[in-house]
């Protein structure tokens, strides 16, 4: 039988087309592969009916590269014509500038130009144990369809470097924790690439887009204006990371502290972020001392007589906030933006003592502020539609996706987010093994456990920011002793070495079995294991306890307007809380698990564990209507 050679296209009723590449044994990029590959996606472009690409290859492998029988070819003949064009374009003109989002299925291998087409694709989708790399060198030849540029922004220089000289592969798992996959999947995988993986992704990608248009801000005939300079009020965690982060897009950034020590500290923060980077090939060293350049630290207000923008930056204490807004206001010129990277402060309380309502917005970054690419723009009621517009055309200038929301105690990520560690503590407090519910939470995608991730960010943060929550959403809250008996016992998380985890320098984090003692005076103190015995649990259980709240509160965001759009809330949990992107985001995946099976879930563990888990008006609705979470509602009590 003759082997099936060529280019196939399907459409599905979803409006994914799905282009399947077939040259046995390993697809190689022969020239009727090429020039069909061309044709294919010329047509999938020009299409109505298709809002989504997905690229795979037949017969288990995505591709093996360049057909070397070309080689061949022009070494007997001469003939440099037999080698087809198509780094410009079928690799640049077609796919990266696509516009429609296009996903690359890569199963088997993607090796040398096979992996050179997954990476012109918008997103890589991956099985397990697929190989990846680039072995041009083996053949005398470099990359040429674009590899050397593509894999050192997705994966580093350093590591490119060693994939493209070694002509070194990597593993599909490999390649998701170095940034060239963005989503491994071990269930059947055509038929997952065919349905909610693939609806998944496109569902991120068009609602990242979305996030730019604000209605009275952003069609409103406004322009944004010139933020040369940028003032930075604290130099330490996040303000560092935000200083970093506007050199890097060649801003003039004014970073100031209250005493020569917490200055030196905090620019040899910046210093270490531009370092790490360079490091990490992912800044040259040039750009690095350019960045450095426009930095200049003071303890004064002096510098603050022409800058555009102030990015307040200091530790969440409402009366040291109003302080400084005062000062700024009356030091500043009268268009600078006047902004908060608080986290749990109400704006109208940290603006309160100031004239300038108008020019007050929150800058909400998510640490590192210099790497995680969120910026929630949080408006209050007098925040102006100009200020507005100008700090998102900031973020995107700085590489952020900017997410407009509304004035509320945690914004949207945070607000939406607190029930997550809550119902791991519940867990835990009712005898499930805490290291268990984190394994169980990785494995539904996210990079962290509820544990490792506290042990990460810190435990003072969630000691601190409790009492403020409490106040706000204490009727729905579950308190534990836990974060307070572990600081008691001097674990403090990642900072200290020890936390849920012991962290050792150049090892990976491992579970500490002597935080089990500070677990079972947690479990004493709350005592709410049924009859003293701990509970029963499958994972797909602990999945649901920790993320239905999540979704639950996320149902009282939306009903309380604090976001434009359901699909915001989708966009600002992947990239503020890592949820994953190919789940589509909070709302996109409570919807694929239906809102009625939540609200059921949600209203039995109600019953049995208390309010915590009592559903949410909004959530109830849409449950009894047979409605999807994420349609838009006929009236808004709109923060916005």
């Amino acid at each position: 039988m003759a082997k099936k050679i060529g280019v196939t296209m399907e459409v599905g009723n979803d409006g994914v087309a799905v282009i399947t590449i077939s040259n046995p044994p390993v697809n190689s990029l022969a020239s009727p592969i090429i020039s069909g590959l061309k044709e294919k996606f010329q047509d999938a472009n020009q299409r109505s009916d298709i809002k989504a690409i997905v690229l795979t290859g037949n017969g288990g492998r995505f591709s093996g590269g360049f057909d070397i029988n070309v080689f061949q070819q022009v070494h007997k003949t001469g003939d440099i014509s037999l080698m087809p064009e198509v780094s410009i374009d079928l690799v640049c003109n077609l796919m990266e500038d696509s516009r429609k989002p296009l996903v690359a299925a890569v199963e088997g291998l993607a090796l040398g130009g096979g992996l050179e087409l997954a990476m012109a694709c918008h997103a890589r989708v991956a099985a397990p144990k697929a190989q990846l790399g680039l072995p041009e060198l083996t053949l005398g030849v470099i990359p040429g369809f674009g590899g050397t540029q593509r894999l050192p922004r997705l994966v580093g220089l350093a590591k490119a470097t060693d994939m493209i000289l070694l002509s070194k592969s990597i593993s599909s798992e490999e390649g998701q924790k170095f940034g060239l996959v963005d989503a491994l999947e071990a269930e059947v995988f055509k038929q997952l690439v065919m349905s909610d993986t693939a609806k998944a992704l496109v569902h991120v990608f068009f609602a990242q887009r979305a996030t730019s248009k604000v209605p009275n801000v952003t069609d409103v005939g406004l322009k944004p204006r010139p933020m040369k300079k940028v003032a930075v009020i604290g130099g330490g965690l996040m303000g560092s990371g935000i200083a970093t982060a506007l050199l890097l897009s060649n801003t003039r950034v004014v970073l100031k502290e209250i005493n020569p020590d917490y200055l030196q500290k905090g620019i040899k923060s910046v210093e270490a972020n531009l370092k790490s980077l360079v490091s990490r090939g992912k800044l040259t060293q040039d750009k690095a001392g350019k960045a450095l350049s426009l930095l200049k630290g003071v303890l004064d207000y002096a510098e603050f007589k022409d800058v555009d923008m102030v990015i307040e930056a200091v530790i969440e204490n409402i009366q040291l906030k109003q302080k400084i807004f005062k000062e700024i206001e009356e030091i500043c010129p009268p268009h600078c933006i006047l902004a908060s990277n608080t986290s749990t402060i109400d704006l109208n309380v940290i603006g309160e003592k100031t004239n300038s309502k108008d020019r007050i917005v929150g800058a909400h970054f998510f640490s590192p502020a210099h790497i995680m690419t969120l910026l929630e723009i949080v408006r209050t009621e007098n925040t102006s539609a100009q200020v507005i517009l100008d700090l998102m055309s900031l973020g995107k200038a700085i590489k952020k996706v900017p997410v407009v929301v509304g004035n509320c105690i945690g914004f949207a990520v945070n607000r939406t987010f607190f029930p997550y560690t809550q119902g791991a503590h519940m867990l835990v407090n009712l005898g499930v093994d805490l290291f268990r519910v984190d394994r169980v939470i990785t494995s539904f995608g996210l990079p962290l456990g509820p544990f490792q991730l506290g042990d990460l960010a810190g435990h003072g943060i969630g000691m601190a920011v409790k009492e403020i929550y409490a106040k706000a959403y204490g009727d729905r809250m579950f308190i534990s002793p836990l974060t307070e008996l572990l600081v008691k016992s001097g674990r403090n998380g990642k900072i200290n070495g020890r936390g849920y985890y012991i962290y050792e320098k150049g090892s990976k984090p491992k579970p500490d079995s002597s935080v089990l003692s500070v677990v079972e005076e947690s479990r004493k103190l709350t005592n709410i294991m049924p009859g003293g015995k701990p509970i029963s649990v499958t994972d797909k259980e602990i999945v649901e306890m920790i993320l239905f709240p999540v979704v639950n509160e996320a149902c009282r965001v939306l009903d309380e307007g604090v976001v434009i759009r359901a699909s915001d809330l989708d966009v600002a949990s992947v990239l503020g809380m890592s949820f994953p992107s190919y789940r589509g985001g909070i709302i996109f995946w409570a919807d694929t698990v239906g809102p009625k099976y939540i609200y059921e879930k949600l209203k039995r563990l109600s019953e049995t564990y208390g309010g915590f888990f009592k559903p949410s008006r909004y959530l109830e609705e849409r449950a009894m209507n047979g409605m999807r979470l994420s349609e838009p509602k006929a009236s808004s009590r709109s923060r916005m």
